[in-house]
């Protein structure tokens, strides 16, 4: 079952608190600290990231198995750290990437 996480949109203005992530030339805000859980995603010219993460906004669930949830689907972008004790993939499904977010539960 997934469970509404936030919302990540590709813009290309300087928001105020964002990092900068250099594996993937990205530089995103924190969603936990938007009242409306919006994550700004501002990418740097030669951006590896897949294309339909720069141009169409994200919605990102939170799932028990990264495994089950990519099973049978197009997946933009395959499993990586998103943090302590957060691995997250991207799939995509009606025209948007849909962010797959799996805590670990120890």
């Amino acid at each position: 079952m997934r469970k509404f996480n936030h919302v990540g949109i590709p813009t290309t203005i300087t928001k105020e608190g964002e990092i900068y992530v250099e594996g993937m030339k990205l530089f995103l805000t924190d969603f936990s600290k938007s009242e409306n859980k919006i994550e700004f995603l501002r990418f740097e010219d030669g951006s590896t990231m897949p294309e339909i993460l720069k141009t169409h906004a994200h919605i990102a669930y939170e799932v028990p198995c990264l495994e089950t949830a990519m099973e049978g689907k197009n997946v933009v972008l395959e499993p990586f750290q998103g943090g302590e004790g957060l691995m997250c993939a991207f799939i995509e499904e009606e025209g948007i990437a849909i962010e797959l977010m799996c805590f670990d539960k120890n």
